[in-house]
């Protein structure tokens, strides 16, 4: 992975203009609608119960006090869209404004999002071969309330369907692993009563605005299993979540070759998972019948088979890694299982991201704390320093808690127990869900109730309330604000890079930052100076060394001569 604020933002925000495929290019390359014949396509009537409650009737959306959003929604997959549609409309709109309104700003050639476009219709032209019929018709009815705004980029349905491969679609295409950072679980003699927990932190940023409105949503479908998972505005694929059988799922992106043609987005192998899988068999099963586009890790937890696996799936391989005499399995941003012993691919990220760090410091902090609790793990995934304590500079993509993840999620399958992070980052009070008694509701009038379990809340993250997190928070905005100057080719004041060191000291990327652009203004020594700073903290990834020690050779030659 690389510095999201960097570099995910541009990428995702192409990419959604680049689901504006015309409606040209779309009935020469696909059949664009799914058969619906079979559903009734009336829009549910929603009801305003408050300001953070909406009702309809076979599902309603509450806002917790704890700010993220609560969706309960029941039926079969055009009543789900619909319902999901209708109560969660706001937010949808929001999550699509937050990556589309940056379009202009980010690429504001017409002549690229053109060629964009055109490109993507060509990828995209097999995707909707590869996806089950259920999951178009629950996509088709959530369209019908996309936001109008984007009408001049596509029409809802492809919108939308393009949507839920727009991790895939970026990972291809940057080999960035959008989705999924760190990953553990433990059981047996490792936790406190034997039981399995599993944590996962999701690293996925696409700006500020479009972490504020999570949803925890919780689906009872016509066929299969009821679950739950955290996603966000018209997104129905799973990224983190639990069935009732007590089957957990969340990804973890690999290292990829860059494909040819779209197939099954990801979040939606996951999504079949959790519907139809009970068992890491069965969930095996499901996901050796797919077709993807990337390389992923597909981390199962099982109640039934108090066990987890890592299911690595890419385009042209597939394994199934489990540990062997031991109780603990660590998952970051690489391929373990024996199929992917020899993949060049595999073995170059282990060397050059910071995927193996990671690893190890999962490893490292499970044998500090042996007998691991829901407490414990929620530690884990906040932790923000770098090996053996190392501090390693707040938002340094080596920690496990790099300070912008979408969420982090605690399972306790054999229960039936999750707690899910709330802002900032993991460092709000974990919220705990009981799936015991979510899913017993069977009235036909499905009326708005609290359905977190008060009595199980992790408290918050002190940290958050720190002199040290004000100075992180002051650093992520100087940062940006910093960053926009130089791309707009304007004098950056020599002080503002002080002041960015100063509010975050530990990090190697403050004097990155200042090192290239004094390099740029022709202050070679004064460059020199920062460049050499930068190296003697933890630097992310080996790409990164090997571009400071660059810059500084190139120095030295100018000095010299």
């Amino acid at each position: 992975m690389r510095r999201y604020s960097r570099h995910c933002i541009r990428l995702i925000c192409v990419l959604f203009v680049g689901i504006g495929i015309t409606s040209c290019g779309i009935s020469k390359s696909l059949n664009n609608v799914p058969d619906i014949s079979a559903y009734s396509l009336e829009k549910p009537e929603r009801i305003k119960v408050s300001d953070s409650s909406y009702a309809v009737t076979n599902g309603f959306l509450n806002k917790n006090k704890q700010g993220s959003w609560e969706l309960y929604v029941k039926g079969n997959p055009m009543q789900l869209g619909l319902a999901t549609g209708a109560l969660t409309q706001e937010l949808f709109h929001k999550q699509e404004n937050a990556l589309l309104s940056k379009v202009d700003e980010l690429v504001p050639s017409k002549t690229k999002q053109y060629l964009l476009r055109k490109f993507l219709a060509w990828f995209n032209r097999k995707m909707y071969l590869n996806i089950n019929e259920d999951f178009k018709a629950e996509i088709y009815g959530l369209s019908y309330y996309a936001s109008p705004k984007y009408q001049h980029i596509a029409e809802p349905y492809p919108r939308i369907l393009y949507l839920h491969g727009a991790h895939d679609i970026g990972h291809a295409l940057q080999d960035l692993a959008l989705v999924g950072c760190s990953s553990f679980a433990a059981w047996g003699d490792k936790t406190e009563d034997g039981k399995l927990i599993i944590g996962r932190n999701l690293d996925f940023y696409a700006g500020d605005t479009f972490a504020e409105d999570k949803i925890i949503a919780f689906i009872e479908p016509e066929k299969g299993h009821p679950f739950m998972s955290v996603t966000w505005g018209g997104m129905l694929g799973v990224v983190s979540g639990m069935n009732n059988q007590g089957l957990t799922v969340t990804i973890n992106a690999g290292k990829s070759k860059f494909p040819l043609v779209a197939k099954t987005p990801i979040s939606l192998v996951t999504r079949e998972i959790l519907q139809y899988a009970s068992t890491i068999e069965e969930a095996i099963a499901i996901a050796k019948s797919k077709e993807v586009f990337v390389s992923e890790s597909i981390f199962v937890g099982s109640a039934k088979d108090k066990e987890v696996v890592l299911i690595e799936v890419s385009p042209k391989n597939f394994g199934v890694y489990k540990v062997e005499n031991q109780n603990t399995l660590v998952c970051s941003n690489h391929f373990q299982s024996v199929a992917y012993v020899d993949d060049e691919k595999n073995q170059k990220h282990i060397l050059e991201s910071h995927s193996q760090y990671r690893y190890e410091r999962m490893q490292e902090l499970l044998q500090e704390n042996p007998k691991v609790t829901p407490e414990v793990a929620v530690g884990i995934l906040r932790n923000k320093e770098g090996l053996d304590d190392k501090e390693i500079g707040y938002g340094n993509e080596k920690a496990l808690n790099q300070l912008l993840a979408h969420h982090g999620i605690v399972f306790k399958p054999e229960e039936l127990l999750v707690w899910v992070s709330s802002n900032p980052y993991q460092l709000g009070e974990f919220v705990a869900y009981d799936l015991n008694t979510i899913f017993k509701e069977k009235a036909e009038k499905i009326n708005p109730r609290q359905l977190a379990d008060d009595t199980l809340t992790i408290a918050k993250d002190s940290f958050q309330f720190t002199k040290t997190f004000a100075n992180y928070e002051s650093y992520r905005v100087l940062k940006s604000t910093i960053e926009k100057t130089i791309r707009q080719e304007k004098k950056v004041d020599l002080q503002l890079f002080k002041e960015l060191q100063k509010k975050n000291p530990n990090h190697w990327e403050g004097y990155y930052i200042s090192g290239k652009y004094l390099y740029e203004q022709g202050y070679y020594r004064a460059a020199l100076a920062e460049f050499n700073v930068a190296k003697t903290k933890e630097i992310t990834t080996l790409v990164d060394q090997e571009n400071i020690d660059l810059y500084i050779r190139k120095i030295k030659r100018k000095i010299d001569v």
